[in-house]
Formats: C-alpha cells, sequence, structure tokens
C-alpha cells in the first residue's frame, strides 16, 4: 500500500491528556526518589544500568526512493554518532532481572529546523526491545508506571521472580508462534545486547510521511550471537561483560529501517501497543549505523554517558517530530526526569555539540 502523508490533525490527544502526563512525572519522580535513597546516587528512570556506550558512524542509503529519502534521510552522506546500550529497569540490578533492553542513538551534524527547546545540530533515536510499547497510551503509562513505580522498593528477589515467570510465558508463547509484548517488556530473554533488534515503538514524523523505526543486526558476528544466552547465577554483570568482549574484537552493525504509516485504520497514530503489520508495510532499510572495535566501557565515558549527556525524544528535527499519546507524554517526562537527576547528582546537563567532545 501507498504510504499516507503526514499532517498535523493526524494526532488526537485525549481529554485531560496534561494532567496524565503530570501524573506519570510525579509517579516516575517519587520512583526516581526511592532508587536514590538506596544506590546513594540519581539514575535514569528508565535503562539505568548501561551496557556499552560508544561511537561509530550512520550512513544514509544512496539511492532512496522519494517516500524514503526524507528528513535526515534525504540525502545520502555520513553521520557521527553516539550509542548507548543498557538494560530497561530504572534501577541498576543484576542481570537475573533480564527485562525489555534499550539502544539510544544520537546522531551528530544534522542541520535543519529543530523542535522548540533543542538547539544542537542532534537528533536523538531512542530505541528499545518489541516493536510496541505495552501501556498502548499516555493512560497506560500512568497506570503501569504506577506499579512499576511501587516494585522500586521490593527487593532484588522478588523482581527477578517476576522477571521468570514473564520470561517463561514468553518462550512458552514463542513455541506457540505467538508473542505478548507486556511479557517481553518484563521478561526479554537472557540474549546477547549485540544480537537483538530494537525499535522506536511508537511513530515519529518522517519528513512528509510517518514511520516506525527500527534497527537489525546486520553482522555475520552478531548473527553469530543468535544462539548466546547469559547465565545470570555465573555474571550479575554479563550483559555488559558480554557487550564490552564483543567491541574488543568486533565491528558491530546495525540497519537502521523505517516503517512506514500506510493504514489509518490498522496502524494507529494514538496507540503504540498496536504492532503495525508488516504485510501491510513492511520495514526498509534507510541507513547503517556501524559501531567499531573501541574499549566500550571506559570509566569518563561511561561517566558522561550516564550522568551528563541524555537521550531524548525531544533532541528531533520538526522533521522526526515524535506522534501519538506515548511520544507526547514522553516529550516532557523525558526533560523533567533528567532535571532530576542532573539536580540530584549535582551535574550540569550537556548536549554536546560533536562526537569529538565525548571522552574516549
Amino acid at each position: 500500500m501507498p504510504p499516507l502523508r503526514y499532517s498535523p490533525d493526524i494526532e488526537r490527544p485525549a481529554p485531560g491528556e496534561q494532567e496524565t502526563i503530570d501524573g506519570i512525572i510525579r509517579g516516575m519522580t517519587r520512583q526516581s526518589e526511592t532508587v536514590e535513597t538506596r544506590e546513594h546516587h540519581a539514575v535514569r528512570a528508565s535503562h539505568a544500568k548501561s551496557s556499552a556506550c560508544v561511537v561509530g558512524e550512520l550512513t544514509v542509503a544512496e539511492g532512496l526512493p522519494e517516500e524514503l529519502a526524507q528528513g535526515l534521510f534525504a540525502g545520502a552522506r555520513t553521520y557521527p554518532v553516539a550509542v548507548r546500550f543498557a538494560q530497561g529497569p530504572g534501577e541498576t540490578l543484576g542481570d537475573r532481572v533480564s527485562t525489555h533492553r534499550g539502544m539510544a542513538i544520537k546522531v551528530f551534524g544534522v542541520a535543519g529546523e529543530k523542535l522548540p527547546g533543542h538547539v544542537e545540530d542532534t537528533q536523538d533515536f531512542v530505541l528499545a526491545t518489541g516493536t510496541t510499547f505495552p501501556s498502548g497510551t499516555a493512560a497506560g503509562f500512568l497506570r503501569d508506571g504506577a506499579v512499576i513505580g511501587k516494585s522500586a522498593g521490593l527487593p532484588e528477589g522478588a523482581k527477578s521472580a517476576v522477571a521468570a515467570v514473564a520470561r517463561n510465558l514468553n518462550r512458552v508463547l514463542h513455541a506457540f508462534g505467538t508473542e505478548s509484548a507486556m511479557a517481553d517488556f518484563f521478561g526479554h530473554p537472557f540474549s546477547h545486547p549485540l544480537a537483538d533488534s530494537y525499535f522506536s515503538q511508537a511513530p515519529v514524523r518522517f519528513g512528509d510521511y510517518v514511520a516506525k523505526l527500527g534497527a537489525v543486526p546486520d553482522s555475520a558476528a552478531q548473527r553469530a550471537l543468535a544462539e548466546w544466552r547469559l547465565d545470570p547465577h555465573a555474571d550479575e554483570d554479563g550483559f555488559r561483560h558480554a557487550a564490552v568482549a564483543y567491541f574488543r574484537e568486533s565491528e558491530a552493525v546495525f540497519a537502521l529501517k523505517a516503517q512506514l504509516w500506510s493504514d489509518a485504520e490498522k496502524q494507529p497514530i494514538e496507540d503504540a501497543s498496536v504492532d503495525w503489520p508488516v504485510a501491510i508495510s513492511p520495514y526498509r532499510t534507510v541507513a547503517t549505523i556501524r559501531l567499531p572495535r573501541q574499549d566500550a566501557y571506559g570509566p569518563e565515558r561511561v561517566r558522561y554517558f550516564d550522568d551528563v549527556m541524555t537521550f531524548r525524544p525531544a533532541h528531533s528535527l520538526t522533521a522526526h517530530r515524535p506522534l501519538g499519546s506515548v511520544m507526547r507524554a514522553r516529550l516532557q517526562v523525558y526533560a523533567a526526569l533528567s532535571a532530576f537527576r542532573h539536580r540530584e547528582n549535582g551535574v550540569a546537563e550537556k548536549e554536546p555539540a560533536g562526537v569529538e567532545q565525548i571522552p574516549a
């Protein structure tokens, strides 16, 4: 099906959405306060535990058709990038609590009209495992966030047990050819972080069109890790150790893909829990991300990635404006929680103008 064009009226905010977003911010701030009290340091309210902090390049594919040659991808060129891989929880847990993962990408040297408040020539894409966001909407985000927030004070063993139940459910569902986004969210397999695919889960403007994005492993070395599984009882920081060991020896390559919006009914903008059928609109490659061999966890770099630099949907070109209920919430929630974290740690937030400002 041909892609549908973007227009401002495709978004339909629900009544009371701002009050809902304010509630999300209050709830996640309380969760962050609980974690800070225990860890004696304020960490990200999601994706707190990094597994690799790397730099590389994003190369836009040559000869893209008009519907894909949009925004950042309008012309074939290469951009520097910084990429942070992390575990999902908003606290520093052992890897036996294996939930969803994140891959946050910051592209440098991106000229063009930005969203209000964004100044530097950067474009962030914040991705996670799973093609959908289970909560679906800002209201669902508030509901599910309240449950997650209450769990912040629970012992790690209880969280590990929940993850194990969800992981086993996920395994059974996969055996029957189906899946559960919620089961994957709370119980992702013990797979290698560089063998996973990552997705925007919610849509973004794609120039004159709309798309969801995905980053898919695209090297023989990564494909060889398809059956790799961590023994969490042997190493509670095993995902980090595995990622660091990988980058010590090999390059990681991801195909960055766009799934264009083609059917307003089957590909809703406002409900991120609905998987957009690939039969209607497949993911198509628009760029390649190459992350060369490097020290993926040097102390100064990690401190910069974890405590100074931020990745957020609001760091965006107007041409890639985040869309839908969940994304509108993220535009405000990420900013508020980042301000809390930096204030509590006494660290000034900094958006680097170029990749050369990132410590080696």
